[in-house]
């Protein structure tokens, strides 16, 4: 099955040919205007296939098998889930830090992973990274389910965070060296140049660490995390303290590798401008729980992500958030505004 990425969602739809124009598109429901898309063809598994993508586009009926006749829109199959969480809770002593959290993040889909301090967002990344074991809950990558099977879900993950270190007396390209072996990569040194390439700073490769900015430090990070080519990829904090320029290119570069790859995004972040500018999604966990879940624009209702936010780290106990009241005075309507209250 020859299939488009869906450019509003992130989901992926079934190909189909546009019968009343002699040039073939793609249709994509999702889309703003006409919904006609003519972006490289992918397959089932969300990665690029092989150049025989041209070949595709220049005969695609032949591929589906159709007819100009008989092409038509068919219904999107659902997206391959990446990461199924359910149930998750972690007792420390005397506190619960998570209860009940249900999560589960599609491939190519982005998601933003949000709450105060406190809220139990460190200790569900730890569980789902597999660094911590939860007292209930399962967790499957890839379906791999944690703990039995984390070497196997681990080679499908992909961890960053702004505020891991480098080694200073290591070039750059000489610690993406050594992770691409530790990944098991057949040519580390190529995988290297394509991960520093996807963020336009292929011009790094031969830097000295200690030599880096932050925001370039930030940034060899992250191409770090993706040279084996992750299925889920961890950020944790990824645009911290970067100047406006480097965030954007780091959000430029990440949206890419969603589309192009199809890896699901899990970000977790303070800056709520940059949340909603990266994620389709975002989850808002409070006192363990989740207790919002749908679209930035949906959460937000009449505020925004910073209003909630602040709504949240005022509260000592919520339910959800079906009486958040936006600044217009307005009861936020989680229904109305489609998003999934839990």
């Amino acid at each position: 099955m020859v299939v488009a990425p869906c450019s509003a969602k992130g989901k992926i739809i079934e190909r189909v040919a546009a019968t009343a124009s002699p040039s073939i598109g793609w249709f994509d429901p999702c889309a703003s205007g006409t919904g006609w898309w003519n972006g490289p063809v992918i397959d089932g598994t969300g990665r690029l296939p092989p150049a025989r993508n041209e070949a595709i586009r220049q005969n695609p009926l032949a591929r589906a098998g159709r007819s100009d006749k008989t092409a038509r829109l068919v219904a999107p199959p659902t997206p391959e889930p990446v990461l199924v969480a359910r149930g998750l809770t972690k007792d420390y002593k005397r506190t619960r830090a998570v209860n009940g959290i249900d999560l589960t993040v599609v491939a190519g889909e982005r998601v933003g992973l949000l709450g105060p301090n406190g809220a139990g967002k460190t200790t569900t990344l730890l569980m789902l990274l597999g660094a911590i074991t939860p007292d209930r809950g399962t967790i499957e990558i890839v379906g791999h389910e944690l703990p039995r099977r984390r070497g196997q879900a681990m080679q499908h993950v992909g961890f960053a965070a702004g505020y891991l270190p480098l080694p200073d007396r290591l070039r750059v390209r000489e610690v993406l060296g050594i992770f691409g072996r530790l990944y098991g990569i057949d040519e580390p040194a190529v995988a290297a140049g394509q991960a520093l390439d996807r963020f336009g700073v292929a011009h790094l490769a031969g830097a000295m660490c200690s030599e880096l900015s932050s925001g370039q430090r930030t940034i060899v990070g992250i191409a770090k995390a993706i040279m084996h080519h992750p299925r889920l990829l961890v950020l944790d904090e990824p645009t911290a303290s970067l100047d406006p320029d480097v965030a954007l290119r780091v959000r430029t570069g990440l949206e890419a590798l969603s589309a192009d790859e199809g890896t699901a995004l899990l970000v977790t972040s303070h800056n709520m401008v940059e949340v909603a500018a990266l994620c389709e999604r975002v989850v808002f966990v409070h006192d363990g729980k989740v207790v919002a879940d749908g679209t930035p624009a949906a959460v937000a209702g009449d505020g925004s992500l910073e209003d909630v936010f602040l709504e949240l780290a005022g509260r000592g106990e919520i339910e959800d958030l079906s009486t958040f009241r936006g600044p217009g005075g307005h009861d936020h309507d989680p229904e109305e505004e489609t998003a999934k209250p839990w």
